[in-house]
């Protein structure tokens, strides 16, 4: 088998179901398996894969083991020459595998591949190629005085070459060298465990790419919704893998350590009484072919063109003052709608996709807000 792909669940129902579905299209010309490990799910998230997905290899765990462990066990499983780490929060195109793998097969000193991930308004996450946080690297950053180094900005948004970091919403390796530096590190619960695995690969000798050419969406607000409890984690990931991969003495080390204590209290007190604001839009543009305006509860002005009306989209937008825009898959492939939302994201309009058989529409206003379901009748 060529790939494997891993996906740790926790009450992401409905973005499961659309990444299993997009998943599942861009393996149909790859030898490939979907295992889905879930961290006890209090939603229907279980029930949903077994109805909708019989073909996926679930792992219903009894106990939140964390992501680190949760992806160590998917692994364990996976049968594929390589292995790709995902979030349950990602939209990926139907060429997705051929492009990444055909890349991934030339580079003999591989350590793990990454994407161009952007959010669900299209814009690009900066975390897609970084460098390893230092010590000294790090601290300026946090008392804003350079940010140099911290991302990898000496690659282009779609341009291919080495990192040193990548972030665990997306991670392809081979099986082999995860399983060779230990995989995941289960000390760290959530967070710090994808710059830990990337530093590691790294000190084995394998080299780490950044895959431009390659675009998947990343609902990132549905898994690292920036609250107190995301800061908590975040901290003490950080202060395992500085106490971990550093000395403890030296002055680097010190402001290190004094920096996550001033960011941890600078960050507690503005994320502390944050409201989690939802725009409302009434001005909808679908470009698909279900008849969604029988939905009387949706209480929105929807205006209805067809694929081949793309062209006119920027037209559409302005005259008719469109604040959102739906996509049906099916009509418009993954892929498709993945280049439109990236297309027009500087439009300032919100995005939905309407999986393919569902009844629910899916997207995230923001980078840091909660994602949002829509039901149809």
């Amino acid at each position: 088998m060529k790939v494997s792909v891993v996906i740790v669940n926790y009450n992401v129902r409905y973005f499961l179901q659309l990444c299993l579905d997009s998943v599942t299209k861009a393996l149909k010309n790859v030898d490939g398996e979907i295992i889905v490990v879930d961290n006890v799910s209090k939603d229907s998230s279980c029930q949903m894969v077994k109805d909708l997905f019989p073909e996926v290899i679930l792992i219903e765990n009894t106990e939140n083991v964390g992501f680190s462990k949760a992806n160590n066990q998917g692994v364990a499983l996976a049968t594929g020459e390589y292995v790709l780490i995902l979030n349950p929060d990602t939209v990926v195109g139907e060429d997705l595998f051929v492009e990444m793998l055909v890349f991934a097969d030339e580079q003999s000193n591989l350590g793990a591949l990454g994407v161009r991930l952007v959010d669900g308004t299209g814009s690009f996450l900066p975390e897609s190629k970084r460098g390893l946080p230092r010590p000294k690297t790090s601290f300026k950053r946090i008392i804003g005085l350079e940010s140099g180094g911290y991302y990898s900005n000496y690659l282009t948004k779609d341009g291919v070459g080495k990192v040193e970091v990548l972030v665990g919403a997306f991670m392809l390796l081979k099986k082999e060298r995860y399983l060779e530096v230990g995989g995941f590190d289960e000390d760290y619960f959530m967070y710090g465990e994808d710059i830990d695995l990337s530093y590691q690969l790294t000190k084995y000798g394998y080299t780490n790419y950044y895959y431009g050419k390659s675009t998947v969406i990343h609902y990132k607000g549905e898994s690292t919704r920036k609250d107190i409890k995301y800061l908590k984690h975040f901290h003490g990931a950080m202060n395992i893998f500085y106490k971990k991969n550093f000395k403890n003495t030296g002055l680097d080390y010190l402001f290190m350590k004094a920096g996550i204590k001033f960011l941890f209290l600078i960050k507690y007190l503005k994320l502390s009484n944050i409201p989690i604001v939802i725009k409302n839009t009434t001005k909808i543009l679908f470009i698909g072919k279900t008849d969604i305006s029988i939905n009387l509860q949706l209480k929105k002005d929807i205006i209805k063109v067809q694929p081949q009306e793309l062209i006119k989209l920027e037209e559409y937008i302005r005259e008719y003052e469109i604040e959102e825009i739906w996509f049906e898959e099916g009509v418009l492939s993954y892929q498709e709608i993945i280049n439109q939302i990236g297309t027009h994201k500087f439009a300032e309009v919100l995005f939905k996709i309407l999986p393919n058989n569902a009844n629910f529409l899916i997207g995230s206003n923001t980078a840091d807000g909660r994602g949002e379901v829509i039901f149809l009748n």
